[in-house]
């Protein structure tokens, strides 16, 4: 390890004042058990010498000398010496990512199997599950462009959502990649990190071409290109599977222009790269966006020094264990049943000041001597042991987020319904729509957004959550007629044949699989519907991600959804 002397300094050098003690206190011990000392008042020097039995002059390692070697090397190690910067040790080191997937007619091609279209649905998942802890979103376009998931953490909202994608949900066909773009920058604009936009398509739409080259060129995102077809092209597939014709009943084709594709790319700067059936597209999009992230970051962080102290622990202990000699241990028995008790403390349960109804910890761990609570519950929440870290965070908002990601759906709507009654916060509101909705109460999921956009006005997501939840109560009631109608056709049986009063009917909540089946068919009919709306809108509304949490380093909310 190579220490810059230059850049050497500490990060709390008011510690080194311990150093006054540590060096007063064997000399004030030697005062006050030095025999001259005592006796010299009383007896003559020139006699006293004579009188003195043994070699009072020796000096030894005594425990006092030991102690003042400690509280040296601990005020030093406190004091924090440093000489090297290094990146925040909870900053946001994910890249946060938007993608854009084509939904063109072309996209049904059979060139790439079993279509373009299922295996760019596949990359679009396979991406999100690779970045655990990183935001990505998704856009998707034709004649028209649209979002349909705002960066989140949660890829079961991507995996919701992509199946059900299709080239017949967009209001016009065409391969408007500017469109896109546009779509992808208001996401990415008031994102702290560097964000990146991947595209993934089969071509571009040539008279808006130049267009594109120049919002490419002035975008402050990186841009990459999965392309997806083969030269040879295929034919185009319908959404049953049967082979697409035309009016005169010929099978419909799609072709795939490499050159012009290469060009495009060139003359806009963007990377390039194929659909592939293995994971080496996946992990070149991931290390493209790491990459770009670390440069930017670079140029931009602000300096940080790394904490050097801990390297001291290793001559504290040997210090610590140099204490432990013969006829020494009697002397130290204080200090070590002092920190005997102080280790022992019993782990107090107790309910967090903010009124949060899940107990914290008060009892003192060793890991509390170098990182905070927060610190700890991130350092949990970053690596995906959510329970842990709901346990460790104090901040009400990240304990939240945790229990949330968690699924522990009633710990996390009780926590931020406490944070909503004593901020009135936004993202508060909104992620008790999401608890709600997981919960299966989509009634109140949907009071919950409205309160969301009353403090919030425009809020792109509140909105579609509030669409998808009143499809889902839409879909439960027709799930319960289902089941009531057999039941009532029973009772007119019963009444025809004089069986007593008509019975009342018991409606059943819906199964599992019942709800799985209309959750899977609701998504579709929602784009659609919303795709066809914004399309017939000219202005598109301007989506501003709103910050999860307290801390700078956390980017947008999630717009999650059962």
């Amino acid at each position: 390890m190579e220490i810059d002397l230059s850049a050497f300094h500490f990060l709390r050098p008011l510690w080194l004042w311990l150093l006054v003690p540590a060096a007063l206190l064997p000399l004030v011990w030697r005062r006050r058990n030095d025999v001259r000392a005592r006796w010299r008042k009383f007896i003559a020097p020139a006699l006293l010498e004579h009188l003195l039995v043994g070699d009072t002059r020796t000096y030894r390692l005594q425990p006092v000398h030991t102690l003042a070697m400690l509280l040296a090397v601990g005020a030093m190690a406190a004091a924090g010496p440093t000489w090297e910067q290094v990146r925040p040790p909870f900053s946001q080191d994910k890249a946060p990512m938007v993608i854009a997937l084509a939904l063109n007619r072309s996209m049904d091609a059979n060139d790439v199997p079993p279509t373009r279209l299922e295996r760019a649905k596949a990359k679009v998942l396979d991406i999100a599950r690779s970045r655990k802890g990183a935001r990505t979103g998704l856009v998707v376009y034709a004649g028209t462009s649209h979002l349909v998931v705002p960066p989140t953490e949660d890829p079961a909202m991507l995996e919701l959502y992509v199946p059900a994608l299709a080239t017949g949900l967009m209001p016009k066909d065409g391969k408007r990649m500017d469109l896109a773009l546009d779509v992808a920058e208001r996401l990415l604009a008031h994102d702290a990190a560097a964000g990146t936009v991947v595209f993934i398509g089969d071509g571009f739409d040539a008279t808006s071409r130049e267009a594109f080259i120049a919002k490419a060129k002035a975008s402050k995102q990186q841009l990459l290109w999965l392309v997806a077809g083969t030269s040879k092209g295929g034919t185009v597939r319908n959404a049953d599977g049967t082979v697409a014709t035309d009016a005169s009943g010929v099978p419909v084709t799609a072709g795939f222009d490499a050159d012009g594709i290469r060009t495009l790319a060139s003359d806009a700067g963007i990377p390039l790269a194929s659909l592939r059936a293995d994971g080496d597209d996946v992990v070149w999009v991931q290390r493209r966006a790491q990459t770009y992230l670390a440069e930017m970051d670079e140029a931009h962080r602000e300096p940080r020094w790394q904490e050097n102290g801990f390297w001291l622990v290793v001559p504290l202990l040997l210090l610590v264990l140099l204490s432990f000699r013969r006829g020494w241990t009697v002397k130290w028995l204080p200090v070590v049943v002092l920190s005997l008790a102080f280790a022992a403390t019993p782990d107090v349960v107790r309910a967090a000041d903010t009124g949060d109804t899940a107990p914290q910890h008060d009892g003192w761990r060793w890991i509390d001597a170098f990182a905070t609570r927060d610190q700890q519950g991130r350092w949990y929440y970053e690596r995906g042991d959510f329970a842990t870290a709901a346990a460790r965070f104090e901040d009400s908002m990240w304990k939240g987020r945790a229990q949330y990601a968690a699924k522990d759906y009633g710990d996390a709507l009780a926590t931020f319904s406490q944070i909503f009654t004593q901020q009135k916060s936004e993202t508060a509101a909104f992620y008790m729509g999401n608890s709600l909705a997981h919960l299966g109460d989509y009634e109140g999921a949907i009071k919950a957004y409205e309160i969301a956009l009353k403090l919030h006005p425009g809020w792109a997501e509140a909105t579609a959550n509030i669409a998808l939840m009143k499809d889902l109560l839409k879909a439960d009631e027709q799930t319960e007629e289902a089941h009531q109608q057999p039941s009532q056709g029973q009772d007119k049986e019963d009444a025809k044949k004089g069986k007593g009063a008509q019975q009342t009917v018991v409606t059943m909540a819906p199964t599992e699989d019942v709800w799985m089946r209309g959750l899977n068919t609701s998504p579709a009919m929602f784009l659609r519907q919303r795709f066809e709306q914004e399309a017939a809108t000219p202005s598109v509304p301007s989506v501003r991600p709103v910050a999860a949490g307290p801390s700078a380093s956390v980017g947008g909310a999630k717009a999650a959804v059962p």
